[in-house]
């Protein structure tokens, strides 16, 4: 089993759609360039051992793989429009969903220089009533070996449990039907809005969980 940032650039592409999400912590695209630090290490749970790595914290996030073959068709809720928005709204939208968040504008555009940059899977919806961000999505399509890679899905906190984060990630797979041979998505196994079972609901499957370690001080 490879870890990333470990042999990744040997990873060739017939290894990696053998199984996508098993071989690799991150999409293909990124694998190619990964270089991580001695201080951390990104191992699968199929070779973690708490023990081994008791000098590290642990952070696992979940991989999880959509065959594309009969996606949901996206229903976007009453009251709501999907649109455009700008790069800013855009890094100000991700920031207030995640605490922790730090992207900014100049972040985002170099995200539109990349390869895998596809204007048609960044979405913007409105409430309609305050023509205000209610949610926002980004994935790429990574042309070469056929792979959809959903990046940011988020929802406003006031405006969840509504059926956007659903629609999102819907629309999103609509739209990658016929460019991509799959979708992948990742996410932190431990965060408390569960987007792992907002994925599940949407088609996504696997089992598979990556273990991303940083050397404790």
């Amino acid at each position: 089993m490879l870890k990333a940032g470990i042999g990744m650039e040997r990873l060739s592409k017939e290894e990696y759609l053998e199984n996508p999400c098993g071989y690799a912590s991150i999409p293909y695209w990124k694998a190619k360039k990964v270089c991580v630090s001695e201080e951390m290490r990104i191992v699968h749970n199929s070779a973690y051992d708490r023990r081994k790595y008791a000098a590290y914290s642990d952070e696992p996030y979940f991989r999880l793989l959509h065959p594309l073959k009969k996606p949901c068709a996206p229903v976007l809720p009453q009251g709501y429009s999907c649109g455009a928005a700008t790069l800013r709204e855009f890094a100000e939208h991700i920031n207030r969903c995640y605490g922790g968040a730090c992207v900014s504008e100049e972040k985002l555009r170099d995200y539109t220089a990349r390869p895998v940059y596809d204007e048609r899977l960044w979405l913007a919806v409105r409430n309609d009533r305050t023509g205000e961000l209610a949610a926002t999505g980004i994935a790429e399509l990574d042309r070469e070996i056929g792979e959809g890679i959903l990046e940011w899905i988020q929802v406003s906190e006031d405006c969840r449990g509504r059926g956007l984060g659903r629609y999102l990630v819907s629309e999103l797979l609509w739209r990658m039907r016929g460019r991509a041979l799959f979708a992948t998505v990742s996410g932190q196994c431990n965060n408390p809005s569960q987007p792992e079972r907002l994925y599940r609901g949407c088609g996504f499957t696997g089992d598979d969980v990556w273990h991303v370690l940083r050397k404790k001080a």
